[in-house]
């Protein structure tokens, strides 16, 4: 199925991100022309300059918020595929700066819709949002994906904003009943607390952790008891893909919303993940120090995957103690100074061979 990218035109935006890097480096391993827009990587190290992702694309530094920029760069590289990545994508940085978080995760998803809206020939666009989108009442609930949008924190509302900007762009431009008119095809994708090898964002598990295990501190852990979906950053991206492959054949039949995470049994407790991390990486110690005065984050949230599965006939294909062992093995192969370009790829393969 993935077969169908080589040879392709496929912009992605948010390229020098985390997510970013690794959809960069799979789309450049099957055989995709691959152009970036995206702003300069915002942490030291990063994945980007880790894999060597200017060597896989034609690399755009730019602003989603800048129109002329970003119109100019979709429509010079006439993509077959867009895949929407570009985000502020921390909870808790957008309670420091919540106004330029809608900025950037609504207003400017309808800006990448609008340059989708420019070119003349056909586009399949899958944009990415999370699995915070969810009116959260941390019931228990499985959130399936025609249930009730919402948002505590400034990012999950901007990202169920962007939903709805989504949905309004495929109504109002790219209706699936037009599409021998129009020529495109949109769908978004729900997935989060991804994890995997180059992530350094901060306010992050995982991240969180290797800093202190490489630095021989201890790890503080500020929420033990919060529930999250964790999945390694390959699954969603084989989702994605998988998903914008099969728009190409039936657009207006998977011009949709989907949900992207892992098995429910790989939903575990902050703690239960930090002490797994422990475990493999052989080393380190936890401390829960009481914190006062924190921003509101979730504490539980679980996803019902059964649509992509039967519709896309997609499933996870690494438990969260897989995913995690792939993890810490790549940023230890980082910290004893190996190239990580082969290390990379050789993950990838492996994970698209199962």
């Amino acid at each position: 199925m993935l077969s169908i990218y080589k040879n392709k035109r496929v912009l992605v935006t948010g390229h020098t991100g985390f997510k970013g890097s690794w959809l960069l480096k799979l789309l450049h391993h099957l055989g995709a022309e691959v152009a970036g827009y995206a702003l300069e990587p915002n942490t030291t190290p990063n994945l980007f300059a880790a894999v060597g992702g200017e060597k896989c694309c034609h690399s755009v530094i730019g602003d989603i918020r800048d129109t002329q920029k970003l119109h100019k760069t979709i429509y010079d590289f006439q993509p077959d595929f867009v895949f929407h990545l570009a985000a502020q994508p921390i909870v808790r940085t957008s309670y420091q700066i919540p106004a330029e978080t809608f900025d950037v995760n609504a207003v400017g998803t309808a800006y990448v819709l609008d340059g989708i809206r420019l070119l003349e020939k056909p586009c399949m666009g899958v944009m990415i949002t999370t699995d915070k989108v969810y009116q959260n009442n941390e019931t228990g609930q499985t959130y399936k994906e025609d249930d009730r949008l919402g948002g505590y924190d400034p990012y999950s509302a901007s990202k169920a904003c962007a939903e709805l900007v989504i949905d309004s762009y495929r109504k109002s431009f790219f209706n699936p009943e037009q599409y021998n008119k129009h020529k495109k095809a949109i769908a978004s994708a729900r997935a989060g607390n991804v994890i995997g090898g180059g992530d350094w964002a901060a306010d992050r598990l995982v991240p969180d952790i290797v800093r202190a295990l490489s630095e021989n501190k201890t790890i503080q852990i500020r929420n033990p008891k919060a529930i999250r979906p964790w999945q390694h950053v390959l699954e969603p991206l084989s989702g994605y893909l998988t998903l914008g492959a099969l728009m190409t054949l039936e657009p207006t039949l998977y011009s949709d919303e989907y949900n992207f995470g892992p098995n429910p049994h790989d939903e575990l407790m902050v703690k239960e993940m930090t002490e797994m991390a422990l475990k493999i990486w052989g080393s380190g110690n936890i401390e829960f120090p009481v914190l006062e005065n924190q921003p509101h984050e979730a504490g539980l949230l679980s996803l019902d995957i059964s649509k992509a599965e039967k519709k896309l006939h997609w499933k996870p294909k690494w438990n969260a103690e897989q995913a995690l062992a792939a993890t810490l093995e790549w940023y230890k192969k980082y910290y004893s100074g190996e190239e990580m370009n082969t290390i990379t790829r050789n993950q990838m393969e492996c994970y698209l061979q199962i």
